[in-house]
């Protein structure tokens, strides 16, 4: 069936690599014009040209840190002024430190607070309005699978992206009307740089290798394996099409059955 993405119009943010990146691809592979934001403006250059030479389609990019409001909202008006309409975004961003209760800050918990949460509320802010207008629009949050299931030493992640449980209900009760679908959609163990650089600090707190980390989180999974960011990717741009114009609300987890509860 067809998704009914081709010349849409997507903001997707922290998109210079990991989930981000591999959500842009997909997108751009379905004909979607992108505009990608992310802190490291080499790092998002080089990927947008890729996008672009790659897929035939219009990408631009800035940099920007997600944290920042202001720049938010500048970026996400500057993309619909581009292209002239907005009709997806994928919030996201990078996961606050790891670390057990006892060895957390109350500066790292209003950090964390700015970087989870408050981010969505800022490209929601910025985004919704314009999808209203065209009656027709898609606004993913990415966070985790520990919205669900918490992960050790992860006090933070788990807190703080919980809340974005509640946003996404309550975004989609109130711009369901505007046919507007909002959804929460959560990684598992994801082989991205991020969870690299989380097993090789699980390696050296333990005293085992990298590739044992990964090896114990890949068995906890009900498929015995790590996700690759395309197959997170691909449950993103289905959430985004017509073929899920049914569907909105929900927290959607990509983690190989790796979630217990019922």
């Amino acid at each position: 069936m067809e998704p009914g993405l081709k010349s849409r119009a997507a903001v997707v943010a922290a998109s210079s690599t990991g989930l981000g990146r591999a959500v842009a691809e997909a997108l751009a592979a379905e004909g979607v014009h992108l505009a990608l934001c992310a802190r490291d403006n080499a790092r998002l250059q080089s990927t947008a040209a890729e996008l672009a030479r790659n897929y035939g389609v219009p990408v631009w990019a800035r940099a920007l840190d997600v944290t920042d409001s202001a720049a938010v909202a500048d970026f996400v008006q500057a993309a619909a002024k581009k292209y002239g309409r907005l009709d997806i975004c994928v919030s996201n961003a990078g996961g606050p430190a790891a670390a057990p209760f006892a060895q957390t800050t109350l500066s790292q918990w209003r950090s964390a607070c700015e970087l989870s949460l408050i981010s969505h509320v800022a490209f929601a802010q910025a985004a919704l309005p314009l999808m209203q207008k065209r009656h027709w629009g898609r606004f993913l949050m990415i966070t985790s699978m520990s919205v669900k299931q918490p992960i050790e030493n992860m006090v933070l992640s788990n807190t703080v992206r919980a809340a974005v449980l509640g946003l996404a209900r309550s975004l989609a009760n109130e711009y369901g009307p505007d046919n507007i679908l909002v959804h929460n959609l959560g990684p598992g163990y994801t082989l991205t740089d991020r969870l690299r650089q989380l097993a090789r600090g699980r390696a050296v707190a333990g005293a085992e290798s990298e590739a044992a980390v990964l090896a114990d989180w890949a068995s906890r999974s009900a498929l015995r394996r790590l996700g690759e960011p395309r197959e997170f990717a691909a449950a993103a741009v289905f959430l985004c099409s017509e073929l899920a114009s049914y569907i909105t609300g929900q927290t959607i987890l990509v983690d190989g059955g790796m979630y217990r509860g019922i």
